[in-house]
């Protein structure tokens, strides 16, 4: 085996992809800070059991496992860093009020989510704890739309679920309870073949409720269909009620929408409201979020909460990189051209000086060079 080789789903992240992420990382950093949002660094790896404490099997499948030579007991390399969040919120800081924290970096799959998935996705997100309200959900929401529209991602949507939808419909029927990882499969994959024997034998509304879920979704129009259609349960009614609050958000912000009840992911972790933002013509996700309450009760203290994740990686397969402008300098010690250089520099320009007369520069876009005409050092165009 060649020794550059690298294990299958990882790659280098070159230089126009570097730079992309980069730029995507501090707008966003910037952006959450302007909102009140405490930047958070947790480690790579931790003991597993506090790393994957009450987040369901499908995070322990993804997470690359070790034994501690210190210690001898079992590592991870973190999978998702909105636990970590959570365990630093609920047992770290142990704040009373509502606590506002955002992350930038990489994770680490044993598998890839996708075919085409790196396994080592580079992570941006927020997370608000110890607020229950959909206000707080609406939040979050906004600063994803706003950390997407600074990726000047083209054709994007934002697709609105709630899990407290089915979990009202699947208390109707005992039998549907203990049905509920094959229904949430059959939801999940709009599967009616699949679903139709799962529910053949529950009693009703039960039946009926299970299979609308099925079709229920489109424009906002669905929850209107949903109240029409679903038992008017309190839990049902609050998580609509819910839903058309983020939708008014969304229509703020200009965003095409799209409701799906039937959009079940997470729904083992999630607890509320969730959202997913896709770009027109991509298969995948850009970002996904929503409400995860008491996740910190496993660390001793129940909260609220609620956030999102955006992969940095997944956009840049989006972004078509080209070189940066740069501008070429000669080589040489003249006072005044190194402070004209210096002077560029500062003012956010690539300023590449020469080493020699014929040394060429691969990878930048020097579409401009520093030339001395009439005694004086200036920028034009290259010829």
């Amino acid at each position: 085996m060649a020794r550059w080789l690298l294990p299958e789903g990882i790659s280098d992240v070159l230089p126009s992809e570097a730079l992309f992420l980069e730029q995507l990382r501090r707008s966003a950093l910037d952006l959450y800070r302007g909102y009140g949002y405490e930047l958070v660094v947790p480690p790579l790896l931790e003991y597993t059991e506090s790393l994957l404490t009450g987040v369901g099997a499908d995070l322990d499948l993804r997470t690359l496992k070790l034994v501690d030579q210190v210690s001898g007991r079992l590592l991870g390399l973190r999978a998702d860093i909105t636990p970590q969040v959570a365990r630093i919120d609920a047992h770290i800081l142990n704040r009373a009020g509502v606590v506002r924290l955002c992350y930038a970096a990489s994770v680490l799959h044993a598998r890839p989510l996708h075919p085409l998935a790196t396994r080592e996705p580079f992570v941006v997100g927020a997370e608000l704890f110890g607020h229950p309200s959909i206000a707080a959900d609406a939040e979050v929401l906004e600063l994803a739309v706003r950390s997407l529209a600074a990726a000047q991602v083209q054709g994007l949507r934002f697709d609105l679920g709630h899990t407290r939808i089915l979990r009202a419909l699947l208390d109707l029927d005992p039998a549907a309870q203990r049905m509920a990882e094959d229904i949430v499969a059959a939801l999940s994959a709009k599967d009616a073949a699949a679903l139709a024997p799962l529910t053949d034998e529950l009693a009703e509304p039960a039946r009926t409720s299970l299979r609308a879920l099925m079709r229920l979704h489109g424009d906002e129009r669905v929850l209107a269909a949903a109240r029409a259609g679903l038992p008017a349960r309190p839990a049902v009614l609050a998580a609509l009620d819910e839903l058309q609050q983020l939708v008014a958000a969304l229509t703020r912000l200009g965003m095409p929408i799209n409701v799906d009840l039937a959009d079940l992911h997470g729904f083992r972790y999630h607890t509320g409201a969730t959202f997913a933002a896709y770009a027109a013509g991509w298969p995948v996700a850009l970002a996904r979020g929503g409400r995860y309450d008491d996740i910190g009760r496993a660390f001793g203290r129940a909260r609220p909460a609620t956030g999102f994740s955006i992969d940095l990686r997944e956009l840049a397969r989006l972004h078509q990189g080209t070189p940066p402008p740069a501008i070429l300098a000669p080589a040489g010690g003249d006072a005044a051209l190194a402070a004209l250089i210096e002077e560029l520099r500062a003012a956010g320009e690539i300023v590449v000086r020469r080493l020699g007369d014929d040394d060429r520069v691969d990878g930048l876009d020097c579409d401009r060079e520093i030339l001395c005409a009439d005694g004086a050092w200036k920028v034009a165009g290259r010829r």
